[in-house]
């Protein structure tokens, strides 16, 4: 925006978006399962896929990431900003700059149809997310997540972002917002059409919303394969029984004794060697 209109536009705002995100997912994939949406976050934790605990330690980075991005952005297209705002850091009319670093309502908007936006924008972002992901239902090939969730996002900003901006987000609206009120935009960032709570408190919303869809109307219908043993007689041969361990080992003892045997009644089968030492019984 602030280089001019031939060296960029909404289609390449929204590649940029969901590329980025291709990229978080590759880097934090493995470690905390690139967790960089407080919204999604937040719906882990209420269906019981994370532990709270870990709830206020991910936003927290998630902030501190978003507002130093904004502050790396800030740095490296301060005289092209500079430039193209005259020197007046605005937040509305036609040179506003505001917007580079978080949403604002466009004048055909109100608060609260802005407010429903989010909802439903961030619900089918975690509605997806949800089937992406699902093993027992039609996820991505392995190794192409990441590609596929940023495709996700490039989607839903090219189709549905234009009326809110598509915060979808709180971690990447909020921080940012706080830095240009650092910055020089002032106490307007916080006040324009009184805009900042929703891209706060709608995508989390919209978000459970998306999740809890997901699992009634979708995870619910997918059959489930029976789990059945794959060599039955083999787990039956390796099967181990134990006595219980209060039971003390118990001998036997036999001994023999003197017994009269007449020709006539003398058995066929020879005696056997005498049992003089005791027998213990064999725990399996």
């Amino acid at each position: 925006m602030v280089l001019g209109g031939s060296l960029g536009s909404y289609l390449s705002v929204n590649l940029s978006f969901g590329f980025g995100v291709t990229m978080g997912v590759h880097v934090a994939g493995k470690i905390s399962g690139a967790h960089m949406n407080a919204a999604v976050t937040f719906t882990s934790c209420a269906l019981g896929h994370m532990s709270w605990k870990k709830f206020p330690v991910y936003v927290l980075g998630q902030f501190l990431g978003s507002f130093l991005a904004a502050a790396t952005i800030y740095c490296l297209f301060y005289t092209a900003i500079i430039n193209y705002s005259g020197g007046h850091l605005t937040v509305t009319g036609p040179v506003a700059t505001a917007n580079i670093f978080a949403t604002y309502l466009p004048d055909h908007m109100t608060l609260w149809r802005g407010f429903l936006d989010e909802v439903i924008v961030t619900g089918m972002l975690q509605l997806c997310l949800s089937a992406i992901t699902d093993e027992e239902n039609n996820p991505a090939l392995q190794g192409t997540q990441a590609l596929v969730i940023g495709i996700l996002v490039v989607i839903i900003g090219s189709s549905l972002g234009m009326n809110s901006g598509y915060a979808i987000n709180p971690s990447r609206d909020l921080p940012p917002r706080f830095f240009t009120f650092i910055a020089g935009w002032g106490t307007q960032v916080f006040r324009a059409k009184n805009w900042w709570w929703v891209p706060v408190v709608a995508p989390p919303l919209g978000a459970y919303l998306g999740g809890i869809i997901y699992l009634v109307f979708v995870s619910s219908t997918i059959p489930r394969k029976p789990q059945t043993l794959e060599n039955p007689v083999e787990y039956e041969d390796h099967k181990i029984r134990t006595l219980p361990k209060t039971m003390a080992p118990q001998t036997m003892t036999s001994a023999l004794t003197h017994v009269s045997v007449s020709p006539h009644n003398r058995p066929s089968i020879q005696p056997g060697p005498p049992l003089s030492d005791s027998i213990y019984i064999e725990r399996f």
